[in-house]
């Protein structure tokens, strides 16, 4: 078994989310973080650049969304805080 560039590639998008996921057990990033989203996103892309060479259905649906959540939390991020209204009864 011979390994491609895009092995590669999609190796290190995995290692990026395993690391985000390690460093959050630890305590050593929020989840809330501007990084969290910004490196669980682009470990996904690079996974999902890796499945265009060797498709599997499955993996680009799970990736998919891996990359849309963690567009939404970019864009929660850069609104910042939503104000104190949150979780009152009298916005």
């Amino acid at each position: 078994m011979s390994h491609e560039l895009h092995d590669f590639i999609g190796a290190f998008g995995s290692f990026l989310i395993i690391a985000c996921y390690l460093l959050i057990q630890v305590d050593r990033m929020s989840h809330q973080s501007l990084a969290y989203s910004v490196l669980n996103g682009f470990g996904a892309a690079l996974i999902l650049y890796s499945l265009y060479f060797e498709f599997n259905f499955a993996a680009v649906v799970i990736e998919s969304f891996w990359v849309l959540i963690s567009i939404l939390g970019v864009v929660k991020w850069l609104r910042g805080p939503t104000g104190s209204h949150v979780g009152n009864a009298n916005p």
